[in-house]
């Protein structure tokens, strides 16, 4: 499959971006046409889900109907319309007389992509690859594995459909196949797992492929000592409860010690009319109800309906605490303080930090790149979502005209670095 892959590449790399632009219209179609066959899937895997027993969250998260159908639609069409991403010149230079060198973006490669169980991810994942000159090999989660055959078999129609192989995107199923997979590094250039801290790093410690993580999104709101108590509250409870599945979700919520009478009591009303459960420090607990917060609820995901909360004495402590338990996802102040703001917004080492606004806006569709194929909370190569520009590098391209290093070191040819303001003439 990755050799396959690899073919795909090549032919791929080298479309229009019409060409490219195409293949996602013609899916968008073929998604429309063949929605019957994509909601029975569906259906029995949430059935099966079920009976496992998953947790309402994550089959949610299963659920692809009408209205994720038509969102993922909606992103096909607005991808295609995005300018081309591949041979955009990011640097050129004259070096000598008519030696003329600039860098380009290109397309990474063969990409081999692990995600959790959101069908609609692989459509996304797909396009963004389709639309960036990639190949990708996707493995879903197999609570999914009848929805994602078919949009699977889908992405490929509409690669066949456009004379382009179907082996552009392949689908994986099994863990025997992410097994093989790992250890194809001389085929595939990058693996992007979407998954908890510990599966990343098994993925990293057991492939010499470079491996980009889309870890744990553990996201905090703090509300600053100047915070204006209504919009608080509202950034708070948006965050938390406007979708508790997915990364962007606000999981623990710090609160400066002087806002804590003020938001703390309407927060508690609106979170338990949320059915969302309050695990709090002491000092949370002298003024609500709570669940007594441990020590690991400070590095935990929920992607559930509940939510850690803790009293900081200051913004110090509170981006102390970001720092040390979170996951470098999103993280959002609320204050009327610009200038605090713009002190948390420096120092919180994270892929987004937000001032006023919901952590739930960290996306890529949200962000206008497209989509998104994760997002990246390291810092090498892509960092925060992933649209098209995470899917590219670049290569550098010298044009000359018969120059050699002799004549370089004979002072024949001189060096003269001029700063070039054309594209790239090929």
């Amino acid at each position: 499959m990755a050799s396959r892959a690899r073919n795909a590449f090549y032919a791929i790399c080298e479309s229009s971006s019409e060409q490219r632009n195409q293949i996602l219209c013609t899916l968008a179609v073929l998604l429309n046409t063949y929605s019957a066959e994509i909601f029975e899937a569906n259906t029995a895997d949430l059935a099966e889900a079920e009976k496992e027993k998953l947790s309402a969250p994550l089959l949610h998260r299963l659920s692809f109907n009408r209205d994720k159908l038509n969102q993922v639609v909606l992103g096909l069409q607005s991808l295609a319309k995005l300018p081309d991403p591949l041979n955009r010149t990011q640097y050129a230079n004259e070096l000598a007389d008519h030696l003329e060198l600039y860098r380009v973006t290109a397309p990474i490669g063969v990409i081999g992509i692990i995600f959790e169980s959101r069908p609609d991810a692989l459509i996304q994942i797909s396009s963004l690859c389709i639309k960036s000159g990639n190949a990708v090999l996707l493995k879903g989660g197999s609570e999914a594995r009848r929805t994602n055959r078919v949009l699977c078999d889908l992405v490929q129609k509409a690669l066949s459909e456009n004379n382009f192989t179907p082996d552009t995107v392949q689908l994986l199923e099994t863990r025997e196949d992410v097994a093989g997979m790992l250890k194809e590094d001389t085929l595939i250039d990058l693996i992007i797992p979407r998954g908890s801290n510990a599966f990343v790093r098994y993925i990293m410690d057991n492939s010499r492929i470079p491996v980009l993580g889309h870890a744990d999104g553990i996201c905090h709101v703090y509300i600053d000592k100047n915070a204006n108590p209504e919009m608080a509250v509202k950034i708070a409870l948006d965050s938390k409860v406007q979708n508790v599945s997915v990364c962007n979700a606000m999981e623990t919520l710090l609160i400066h010690r002087d806002m804590a009478a003020s938001v703390l009591p309407p927060l508690s009303e609106s979170f338990k009319a949320a059915g969302v459960e309050i695990r709090g420090d002491e000092e949370v607990a002298k003024f609500i109800n709570c669940v007594p917060a441990r020590e690991d609820d400070w590095s935990t995901e929920y992607l559930d309906y509940i939510v850690s909360i803790r009293i900081v004495p200051s913004m110090d402590e509170a981006i102390h605490h970001i720092n040390h338990y979170g996951s470098h996802h999103t993280d959002c102040i609320v204050t009327a303080d610009p200038d605090t703001a713009s002190a948390f917004m420096r120092r919180v080492d994270s892929a987004g930090v937000y001032w006023n606004a919901s952590t739930r806006f960290a996306d890529g569709f949200v962000y206008g790149l497209g989509a998104e194929v994760g997002i990246s909370t390291g810092k090498i190569h892509a960092r925060g979502p992933m649209g098209l520009e995470g899917l590219t590098t670049y290569k550098y391209k010298l044009i000359g005209n018969g120059q050699t290093m002799s004549e370089v070191k004979n002072g024949t040819v001189t060096y003269i670095h001029r700063v070039l303001k054309e594209q790239c003439p090929l």
